[in-house]
Parts: structure tokens; sequence; C-alpha cells
């Protein structure tokens, strides 16, 4: 609310505005009074204002949290950031994911690929990082190793020692939501990150039905896709998306989501 103009001793006494005489008495000294008054207040909203949301902080019990910011305390120990300038620790257990907030108001279709995400006999290209590993890991869960192999470049660059802000660790950035109920005691170990999280992907697949939809619930976390009713409309989810299905079969083009 812009404040009101200043009463000034001797305003009554100045010509009305309009009347063709110039102002007189202390018309300026009132004009500066009210300039400096309205730069104070706008100097207190625009510091001490509530920091706009830019983040949503998806649970593992189905709610979605707004907050500006989330960091890793601990191993397992979160804490975010709320709007009002309050902290929220918490299990990093109970996090599905953490997404950027910010929405694409007319978001493009996501190309549907018609590559298969299932097992094939397909070896990565020369000079893959782990690519035994990868294509073992790929086989059991029955997953296209390229598929695995994309995820891995997306999520941490190939690097196991990777740790994102809210506490997703190694080549699959897997939440302790994730590695912890899957009994794996260390989630850097390249063998069993790419274990669990193959795995998962796949269970996510079979309950989607779609691979778009199953790379946008590891992104964005399965509960994220079942309230909008698809793919969300965030904009690091839906880059998410077409960073991995370009690397994953780069030579179809599939029919829009």
């Amino acid at each position: 609310m812009m404040p009101e103009t200043p009463h000034v001793p001797g305003r009554k006494g100045l010509p009305a505005a309009g009347n063709g005489e110039p102002a007189t008495g202390r018309g300026p000294a009132a004009r500066w009074v009210f300039i400096s008054l309205t730069m104070l207040v706008f100097n207190i909203f625009f510091f001490l204002a509530p920091a706009a949301a830019q983040y949503l902080a998806v649970f593992t019990d189905g709610r979605v949290l707004s907050v500006t910011g989330a960091s890793l305390l601990d191993d397992r120990t979160v804490r975010l950031e709320l709007p009002g300038g309050g902290r929220l620790e918490l299990p990093a257990r109970r996090l599905e994911a953490v997404v950027e907030a910010l929405v694409e108001p007319e978001p493009e279709p996501v190309a549907r690929p018609k590559c298969s995400a299932e097992w094939e006999e397909h070896p990565l290209p020369e000079g893959t990082p782990f690519a035994a590993e990868i294509e073992a890991a790929a086989r059991a869960a029955g997953l296209h190793p390229w598929l695995v192999a994309a995820v891995v470049e997306a999520e941490s660059r190939y690097d196991p020692r990777a740790v994102s802000r809210v506490g997703a660790r190694g080549l699959m950035q897997l939440m302790p939501s994730v590695w912890i109920p899957a009994g794996l005691a260390n989630p850097h170990d390249v063998k069993g990150n790419l274990r669990v999280g193959s795995a998962y992907l796949k269970r996510l697949h079979q309950r989607f039905g779609e691979l778009s939809l199953a790379l946008a619930a590891y992104n964005a976390g399965p509960t994220t896709v079942e309230r909008y009713g698809g793919i969300p409309p965030y904009r690091e989810t839906r880059t998410y998306l077409q960073r991995i299905l370009s690397r994953f079969c780069p030579w179809q083009e599939g029919e829009g989501l």
C-alpha cells in the first residue's frame, strides 16, 4: 500500500492545482518528503518481504510443500527453507523429490519414444564409463542398456561420488527413500547403485506403462506424475526427459505425448 501524502504545514494556503498559477510555498519540500517516504517503503518491502517459493518438495506420503531452498545437513537429514523465513529439518528418506517450481505456461508435447525400453543385446558405445556394470544392471532389471546409460549421464555425468543438495547419491542419483528401503549400505558403490536404480526405474515403467511417464516420475517423483495425470509442466522435468530420450533413441521420432 502506498503511503498517504504527508501533511505539510501551510499546504492549505497553496493555490489549487490547475488554476494556472505556479505552486509556491513549501510544495517542493512536500514532494521531496513524499518521494523519500515512498522509497523507504519500497526498500522495506523489497528486503523484508518473504522470498517466493522456488522449489517443490514432494514427500513419500503424497504431500507437496513449496520451499525456497533445500540443503543436506548430514548423511540422512535435509533442511528445507520455507517462504515465510522458517526452516524444516527432516529425514531425507521422507523426500521423494525436490524439483524447481518453474512452470511452462504452454508446455510443448514430449515425444513418445518408439524405441523399446526393454532389454536388448546392444553394446554401449566404446569409451562409455562403467559400461560393463551398466549393461549388467540393465540386463538384471530388463531395461535397455542405452536407457540406463542415458539416465546415468543425465543424473551424475558418470560420477559415482555425486551428491545432490537433497541427498540423492551416486551414478543414478538415488534418493534415500529409494536406496535405504532397498538395503543398499553404500549408495556410492557403482554396482549397487546401478542395480537399485535400474530396478527402481523398471518398477516405475511397470507402474505407469509409458517410458516418458516413468522418467518423469524418476525426476519429479511418482506423486507428482499422478497428481498431474501425466508429465508435469515443470521445465526441469521436461528438459530432463528430452535430454534422456535424445540420447536413448535419437534416430527415432515419436508422437507427441
